[in-house]
């Protein structure tokens, strides 16, 4: 169960010092607002980050100059208007709480955790409040506040927002005194995380507890959870039954920039949970008053939801005096009316991808972490080829993709050893590189007999990829992040080999203004396959994440193309278009989205999306069990000519404008 799939998540965090919230709030005019905008649900505020309630509260403080039930105002006129009406409270940064220095979170250092918001416009980052304890007594008033509005109010849902310990943990008398009752020792780094999981656990299986004691089905999400972990066990996996459904929060002009949002969906999407991406109407960053997004941004950010199988959720923050501003909600309506148009090919989908990815980062229990540069590179590669993609954990159904990429630092348990032997065995293919597939012990058993014996010795280094593939640049390419040395089994084929410079570059050995040029080729492997493996021995999705050499990306797309000779898509669309197949099983259609927005970094820091341009005259060549009924352009609903051969469905689109969907009729 999900709260809406057109939502708006309204913010309203109110300073003290504003002495008329609410004097111009007309519940009416709200809801006739959002209904206008197609917003089909508004997830609207009980208490905010000052610890302020706008609602008339006996567990803790109205807003000082509100003056009326806003909350209860805004239920009602939504309702009656088919508006579902979430309720948003915040858990850990509360600054009228804080005010007791007992209840505040305290870092290893003995220093409070958080300060008072100071200085100028750019000073945004989450320090930017005082952290509560999830130990202290705190909760114990955070759980009869939730208790107090879910009671009152015939709401749709509960948004609880910062869910989170410090890393890695607190300190606080209070967490010392549980610590030392379940013997963990504060002085261990690993026994403080693993007490700041189980403190943030705790805390939202007491609020999922209370609230559904109550109201039984009530949609529940807890902020601050969504992370990527290898180990399943670290991850959001085992705290999903304590919500009903993940918003992905990704404002592409502030924490998390572009490639954020797809490389979390592509996750997601595989869990079997409703998700909803989050955006903002702001150009930068929540708060950013007096902004507005550019629309063909606020277009790509939304369709590619759609496209990964998610809601769409744009953020906006209410003015103090309670007004809508006109503008933003015609932007809204701009976008939305477009989605509600195009929901009928993106409701109850099942994602199809190729190629699946390991994701080589742990967590340690903190979201919204910078990604995995292997991670990223990997994500950037596959959606700049086309190749339809996910990210995958030790716990994820490898049966639903043909090949596996571990990308550089993915560690391999026992667990993951035997379930890679296990999909090998039943057809699969893994492409590895630099340190993947190594375990404790640093070892590889896939690939059995590919032993690691450490760092290459120079770095930077070069690799001819010609020598593995054909067509390909017959020239050294520098490979400028070090890489492994291995030595391969009898019956593994070495496709390319390392060539060395002729030195290091030192304070003593120095060449020109960079590195030493190609000396001689080594006997180092660079590129080794052995049956259904191929391993590289260099980083290069962190290198091409790094440094965006179009030598890495070949790399890796001809070994793609080595290992699967017949690759689900092919296209003649250009780097800077994105894909992604959804299926509808109850509708036995196949839906191909393709998105063709092109950000550009136009301000320190911030990539821009302004202009749409489109494509016309689109191949594709899609690999399908059967031959379809019909295919056509869901934005016109235009008939395509196609032809079926041999297991494969051949057609063009004529036009894309941004996005469009091919969709394929059984």
């Amino acid at each position: 169960m999900s709260t809406g799939y057109r939502k708006v998540h309204l913010d309203f965090h109110t300073s003290p010092h504003i002495p008329d919230v609410g004097r111009d709030f007309d519940a009416e005019a709200f809801a006739e607002e959002l209904k206008d905008s197609f917003v089909e649900s508004v997830t609207v505020f009980a208490k905010c980050h000052h610890g302020y309630s706008y609602y008339p509260t006996r567990t803790g403080m109205q807003h000082p100059s509100l003056h009326q039930d806003m909350l209860g105002e805004m239920i009602e006129a939504c309702h009656a208007r088919g508006i579902r009406v979430p309720v948003y409270t915040t858990v850990v940064w509360d600054e009228l709480a804080a005010e007791n220095n007992a209840w505040r979170q305290v870092d290893r250092d003995g220093k409070l955790v958080g300060r008072t918001p100071l200085g100028s416009a750019d000073n945004r980052d989450a320090a930017g409040w005082k952290w509560l304890c999830m130990n202290s007594p705190y909760v114990d008033y955070l759980e009869a506040h939730t208790k107090e509005f879910v009671r009152e109010y015939d709401l749709d849902g509960v948004f609880f927002d910062i869910v989170h310990q410090t890393r890695p943990g607190c300190v606080c008398p209070y967490c010392i005194e549980q610590m030392e009752k379940l013997g963990l020792d504060p002085e261990d780094t690993e026994d403080l995380l693993r007490h700041s999981l189980e403190t943030e656990r705790k805390t939202m299986q007491r609020l999922e507890e209370a609230v559904h004691r109550m109201k039984p089905k009530l949609p529940i999400f807890f902020n601050g959870r969504v992370r990527l972990d290898l180990d399943p066990e670290g991850g959001l996996r085992p705290e999903l039954s304590w919500m009903t459904h993940v918003d992905i929060e990704s404002l592409p002009g502030g924490l998390w920039g572009h490639h954020h949002f797809p490389l979390y969906a592509a996750f997601y999407k595989t869990l079997g949970v409703p998700f909803t991406g989050m955006t903002g109407r702001f150009h930068k960053m929540w708060g950013d008053f007096g902004s507005l997004k550019n629309q063909a941004a606020l277009e790509y950010e939304c369709f590619l939801m759609l496209a990964h199988g998610a809601g769409c959720a744009i953020g906006d923050q209410l003015h103090p005096r309670g007004t809508l501003d006109q503008e933003t909600y015609r932007l809204i309506a701009s976008v939305y009316e477009q989605v509600a148009e195009k929901e009928e090919w993106c409701r109850d989908t099942r994602p199809v991808d190729e190629i699946g990815v390991l994701m080589s980062q742990v967590s340690e229990g903190v979201a919204n972490e910078p990604s995995s540069f292997s991670d990223e590179g990997a994500m950037r590669m596959l959606t700049e080829l086309q190749r339809p993609f996910c990210f995958m954990d030790e716990a994820s159904d490898f049966s639903r993709v043909s090949l596996i990429i571990a990308p550089d630092h993915v560690p391999f348990s026992d667990h993951l050893t035997e379930k890679m032997k296990t999909f090998l065995e039943q057809g699969g293919k893994l492409l590895l590189s630099y340190r993947s597939g190594l375990n404790e012990a640093e070892e590889r058993k896939v690939p059995a007999g590919l032993h690691d014996e450490g760092e290459l010795p120079f770095s930077p280094d070069y690799v001819n990829l010609s020598e593995a593939f054909g067509g390909l640049p017959d020239t050294a390419q520098v490979f400028y992040e070090r890489g492994r040395r291995v030595r391969v089994p009898s019956d593994a084929e070495v496709q390319a080999y390392v060539q060395r410079p002729y030195f290091n570059r030192t304070r003593t050995t120095y060449m020109s203004h960079f590195h030493a040029p190609v000396d001689s080729v080594s006997e180092d492997p660079a590129v080794v396959r052995e049956g259904a493996v191929m391993y590289l021995a260099h980083p290069v999705f962190e290198s091409y994440r790094r440094h965006g050499s179009l030598a890495y990306k070949q790399l890796a797309a001809r070994c793609l193309d080595e290992l699967l000779p017949e690759p689900l898509l092919e296209t003649n669309l250009p780097s800077t278009a994105q894909i992604t197949i959804q299926d509808q099983p109850d509708k036995r259609r196949r839906v191909i989205h393709v998105l063709h927005y092109i950000h550009q970094r136009r301000a320190e820091g911030l990539d821009v999306l302004e202009d749409v341009i489109p494509l016309y005259n689109v191949t594709f060549s899609h690999r399908v069990k059967e031959a379809p009924r019909e295919v056509y352009a869901a934005s016109s609903g235009t008939e395509l000519s196609f032809t079926y051969e041999d297991g494969r469905l051949a057609f063009q689109l004529p036009e894309i404008r941004g996005h469009e969907m091919a969709v394929v009729q059984f």
